[in-house]
């Protein structure tokens, strides 16, 4: 793999985790959403990733026998899928959405999960930052050699 093809690993890889804190920032924004447009309270979201494989462009440029390893293709977001954990029913009967028991039906979402996901993200785009980081130090001290 080259400087290139590590850039383009680890640009994948905050492609999928900016998504994924998108999409986390809509879960917390939506966390006490009671009513959507299919009149159900909001469910929370998550992001599956899968790893990339080999697009058609690198396999014709990939001279070494690397053509069926799965190392170095950086990931994709495989669908953004719905949690169907069961709603938290909070007692509220003044609320307008409440049922004839005085229960509202609130989003399954969990703000310190959230919050847990969010700080893995930040450190996964962290982390993918650092690598095109350090390639670009490996190419510019390459092309110093000759200097």
């Amino acid at each position: 793999m080259g400087i290139f093809g590590i850039i383009n690993t680890s640009a994948s890889g905050l492609t999928a985790e900016r998504l994924r804190m998108d999409v986390i920032s809509e879960n917390i924004a939506n966390a006490n959403t009671t009513v959507t447009k299919n009149g159900t309270p909001y469910r929370r979201k998550e992001v599956i990733f899968q790893a990339r494989k080999n697009t058609e462009f690198k396999i014709p440029m990939n001279m070494s026998n690397e053509n069926d390893s799965e190392i170095g293709n950086g990931v994709r977001v495989l669908k953004i899928a719905e949690d169907k954990a069961p709603f938290k029913y909070v007692y509220n009967p003044n609320h307008p959405n409440a049922n004839k028991d005085g229960y509202v039906a609130m989003p399954n979402v969990n703000i310190v999960k959230e919050m847990t996901d969010m700080i893995t993200a930040t450190r996964a785009y962290e982390a993918n930052v650092t690598v095109i980081n350090s390639a670009k130090g490996m190419a510019n001290s390459a092309l110093s050699i000759g200097k």
